[in-house]
């Protein structure tokens, strides 16, 4: 069973950075778009970020200029580099793998990994 896992997150203070990692268990040379979730206590999953394999990047309006997501398909990884962080930003991150933006889908999902952007 295919599996991404997540590491990276925990508690960083408003302003502050954190650098996401997703070893996505699958070789992502041949996948196109590839990217980041995330879920906030009591809201909906949110489509934060997603890179092509030409290295085309999308982002949501509330991170655009804060959030970098970037790819090595050598290793099979993935990364959210998060600076400025908010608390409106705090929530669980996944990465996933193959994702249908249109539809918020993703052919394989991370677990999670929790962020809290708290003083």
């Amino acid at each position: 069973q295919v599996q991404p896992v997540e590491s990276g997150g925990g508690l960083v203070q408003p302003g502050g950075s954190l650098r996401l990692s997703c070893s996505a268990s699958i070789s992502i040379f041949n996948i196109n778009i590839v990217g980041w979730f995330r879920q906030a206590p009591g809201k909906q999953r949110e489509l934060v970020a997603t890179i092509s394999n030409f290295g085309r990047t999308n982002y949501a309006d509330s991170v655009k200029g804060r959030f970098t997501v970037s790819r090595d398909n050598a290793k099979n990884m993935m990364y959210l580099q998060m600076n400025s962080l908010k608390p409106e930003d705090t929530a669980v991150y996944y990465c996933a793998v193959g994702i249908r933006a249109s539809e918020g889908m993703a052919d394989y999902w991370g677990k999670g990994t929790l962020v809290t952007v708290s003083s």
